[in-house]
């Protein structure tokens, strides 16, 4: 009886994403730092990977984003580059390794790609970053933009608040994002911006909008693995959804293991390696014999040197 061939999963792309929102399929995004959560998000189907600098906060323990450097984020994008392998994977520029000059952008771009195994490239804002972006397409990595909450711009911004709730954010909102596409972005992502003005933007644009916190009518949505697996303790923004609580789940298990330590249930007998009874009565002859014969006691205690005092 001959086995059904295994279906082939093609590799998502910048471009795919794009027809995509031709042809009106939403399509999911997570952000993940770490190898097993790559693997699930790719058994899951996953359409993109974002390492976010967000993995400052949430893996690193940053009080925000600002601090992450361009190491640490290489070192997580290997990680998830060696998890998942369909999933369009892109890396999160952190905050000035892209805002000093147009060539240092590019210089660390080609670093999520050639070291770091990302696909494509994320940075914030549009305006005086628009330069890095054609840069950065100039040498052949795909670039998505980010406007709206652009955590790395928060002392600017006054803290992670809503933005485009007033007429005049909300038109520069828009046209940031027109300038991006026009700069040649493959893809906008849109932070706690209402949701009407998240619909405006996603339907004057031809490239695909991911949403976070952004409402229902942008072409994707994003969520940090941290906040809908609830890794973490605390309260969430309004926009995240928790499909799991895994930090109590931990905790528990945790629990559980050091009661079965200290009460002795752990390790049990299917634990432990055990070696060939034959061998082990060699050895007890051994040691028996080195015991009772003073010759071999001191040849012992030769073999293992003088004792430390």
């Amino acid at each position: 009886m001959s086995k059904e061939p295994i279906p082939i999963q093609r590799k998502v792309t910048a471009p795919g994403l794009r027809r995509r929102k031709e042809s009106g399929e939403k399509f999911s995004v997570v952000t993940a730092c770490d190898f097993p959560s790559a693997r699930a998000a790719e058994e899951a189907g996953i359409d993109v990977l974002l390492v976010g600098d967000s993995l400052g906060m949430v893996e690193l323990g940053y009080q925000n984003t600002l601090p992450v450097t361009m190491d640490e984020m290489v070192h997580h994008c290997r990680a998830v580059a060696r998890g998942a392998r369909r999933p369009l994977l892109v890396g999160d520029l952190p905050f000035l390794s892209y805002q000093v000059s147009p060539r240092e952008a590019v210089a660390n771009a080609g670093r999520f790609v050639k070291e770091g195994g990302m696909d494509a490239v994320k940075l914030e804002g549009a305006g005086g970053m628009l330069g890095a972006v054609r840069a950065i397409l100039g040498a052949g990595i795909p670039v998505m933009g980010h406007v709206g909450l652009t955590p790395q711009s928060i002392h600017l911004l006054g803290g992670f608040r809503v933005q485009g709730k007033d007429r005049e954010s909300a038109r520069r909102i828009l046209d940031d994002a027109l300038a991006l596409e026009e700069a040649g972005c493959f893809s906008v992502v849109l932070e706690a911006v209402p949701g009407r003005l998240a619909a405006l933007v996603t339907s004057r644009l031809r490239i695909p909008t991911v949403g976070i916190g952004a409402g229902v009518a942008c072409d994707a949505q994003v969520l940090v693995a941290h906040d809908l697996l609830g890794l973490l303790p605390g309260v969430t923004a309004r926009f995240v959804k928790r499909y799991e609580s895994l930090y109590e789940r931990m905790t528990e298990a945790f629990s559980a293991y050091r009661a079965d330590v200290e009460s002795g249930a752990f390790p049990m007998p299917e634990h432990a390696y055990e070696m060939p009874d034959e061998e082990w009565e060699a050895l007890e002859a051994e040691l028996s014999d080195e015991e009772t014969a003073p010759e071999r006691r001191a040849a012992v205690r030769d073999r293992r040197g003088p004792r430390r005092p």
